[in-house]
């Protein structure tokens, strides 16, 4: 039972399977449908990254406003896009959809982190590009399970305008 586990080894265990998912994600050859079994602790955790890397990306004044857009915009985005997918008849859960679209964030944090290294133009839309593209077929590739057959572009359309959107926050 994992209530009588020491807190150090449900946290280990925990960074073990977010540690996983984000590589699954990161190089998704060989699916092994590991985003099944969803948890909200990595989508959290690329969320919060996110919202704080582009705070400091962020005029000082404004830091706080654009945590809370970004913050607002992963979340809401997400419910959004997964509310989507259940109302074209997917078969997927809800907070696996909401999970997998989160963990698919993870190439626009490292994108982020770039432009935050970077503060160059030149090099931030190349780098925002590949990663809304990455981040994009990440999330469709993983969401093909919910079998939307004549509906699949109504399901990746909203998929692909929540990743450019973030892109074009990170752009900006």
């Amino acid at each position: 039972s994992t209530l009588d586990e020491p807190i150090l080894t449900t946290i280990g265990r925990d960074f073990g399977k977010v540690g996983r998912k984000t590589i699954q994600v990161l190089y998704p050859k060989g699916r092994d449908n590991a985003l099944r079994e969803w948890d909200l602790w990595g989508p959290m955790f690329f969320c919060l990254s996110l919202a704080v890397i582009m705070s400091f990306l962020a005029p000082g004044q404004q830091a706080s406003a654009v945590f809370t857009g970004v913050f607002a915009l992963l979340c809401i985005g997400s419910c959004v896009v997964t509310l989507n997918c259940k109302l074209l008849g997917g078969h997927v859960s809800f907070f696996q959809s909401v999970c997998t679209l989160g963990y698919c964030v993870s190439p626009m944090v490292i994108a982020s982190l770039i432009t935050l290294l970077a503060h160059r133009i030149i090099v931030t839309i190349p780098v925002v590009a590949v990663a809304v593209a990455w981040s994009i077929s990440a999330s469709v590739g993983f969401l093909a399970g919910a079998q939307l057959a004549n509906r699949r572009l109504l399901a990746v359309y909203p998929i692909c305008l929540f990743y450019i959107c973030i892109g074009w926050i990170i752009i900006i």
